[in-house]
């Protein structure tokens, strides 16, 4: 669980809700069931409009990893590969057939099989590299459906508020609601605006981040099977391996 992440809605929340308080305002103000929807459904269509559907669902699932990051133990990962470079170097790369069995991430256990099989590094880099644009592109396509949200939802927003106003129009005969009224019709735009600053953008941000350490990962073990097919020395490996995160 990201802390931090957590941290930072309940500042942003205390933040607005605090400051409303403190001029007098009414939080139940703040609670309106119809300019919640208009804003939510709005800005949802808009998105699954504009993405394609494997792209919409791949990015509304790793909306999760804001808040639960995926781990990564890159330590570990270095220490496995410096364990893989010795064996191979002294018994062969037949001898971590053994290993596939301890291997349950799908890229990492594809480039042991390539490996184990006797490709050399230039065509092990080849396979895998094609693997790692894969995943790159469509993560970081899926981010973007969190950006997307961020530019349709003010602008949904001010559509909630414009028909908030018309409403208000249409009770003019009534000029002791038209306040109240008013002020309700606006609290679309402040859901609007609120959701694509404090929500929808720092997701997509902190999604970017979390993408770039994954790739930056892979291209570590593409590197250490590399240097494995090509019986490099495991202190070496190890050196190496390590400055990708130093």
């Amino acid at each position: 669980m990201d802390k931090l992440s957590l941290f930072g809605i309940l500042i942003a929340a205390t933040g607005i809700v605090g400051g409303q308080l403190l001029e007098g305002g009414s939080v139940s103000v703040l609670l309106q069931m119809a300019a919640f929807l208009i804003v939510m459904g709005g800005t949802l269509g808009a998105v699954m409009l504009q993405n394609p559907f494997r792209i919409f669902v791949t990015g509304i699932k790793m909306g999760r990893w804001a808040f639960v990051p995926p781990h990564l133990d890159r330590q570990q990962l270095i220490y496995r590969m410096i364990a893989w470079g010795g064996i191979a170097r002294k018994d062969g790369v037949l001898a971590l057939e053994g290993q596939l069995k301890t291997v349950s991430d799908p890229f990492l256990q594809k480039g042991l099989h390539l490996l184990v099989d006797g490709n050399s590094a230039e065509k092990i880099r080849e396979l895998l590299e094609i693997d790692l644009s894969s995943y790159e592109n469509l993560r970081w396509q899926s981010a973007r459906v969190w950006e997307s949200a961020a530019g349709y939802s003010p602008t949904i927003g001010i559509l909630g508020a414009v028909l908030g106003l018309v409403h208000v129009m249409q009770s003019l005969g009534e000029p002791a609601r038209l306040g109240a009224g008013i002020a309700v019709a606006f609290i679309a735009t402040i859901y609007g605006v609120g959701f694509a600053n404090l929500v929808f953008l720092p997701i997509a941000g902190k999604l970017k981040i979390l993408i770039a350490q994954q790739v930056n990962m892979r291209e570590m073990l593409i590197d250490g099977l590399c240097m494995i097919a090509k019986a490099e020395h495991p202190n070496f490996i190890g050196n190496k391996l390590n400055g990708y995160f130093s």
